[in-house]
């Protein structure tokens, strides 16, 4: 499984995960099963509030899933449209989640649970709370 972890910068597993999809400048994309890891730029970083892309963000690359701290509406719906199960960050750094993950610990986020927009007050590593 690929499993796609916004951040601010590449630490490897000990990444912290980012607060938002939409405005980290980085993408971690780990295989769960060799746990390697491969950097993606985010292609869409500079786009218009409520028009994140989040197909163009990672630039083609498929993945199975995304755990994040916070994401908005749209691109929530982008992911679920093309079959990306879209996960709250449950933990501080990707190994942490990568762990939660695989005991089945990590809630679905919901396009009731989504943030509300940029600049909503969260910062790494923490997620919106219903609207946000």
């Amino acid at each position: 499984m690929k499993v796609c972890f916004p951040v601010a910068e590449n630490r490897g597993l000990e990444s912290p995960v980012y607060g938002h999809f939409g405005s980290a400048p980085l993408f971690l994309v780990v295989d769960t099963g060799t746990r390697e890891v491969s950097e993606v730029r985010n292609r869409d970083l500079h786009h218009a509030h409520g028009r994140c892309s989040p197909l163009r963000a990672l630039g083609g690359h498929a993945v199975d899933a995304v755990v994040v701290g916070g994401i908005g509406g749209g691109a929530l719906a982008g992911l679920s449209r093309v079959g990306v199960q879209v996960l709250r960050a449950g933990a501080p750094t990707i190994e942490g989640n990568l762990t939660l993950l695989e005991s089945g610990a990590l809630e679905t986020y919901s396009p009731q649970s989504v943030c509300g927009g940029h600049g909503h007050g969260h910062g790494h590593g923490h997620g919106c709370s219903h609207g946000g």
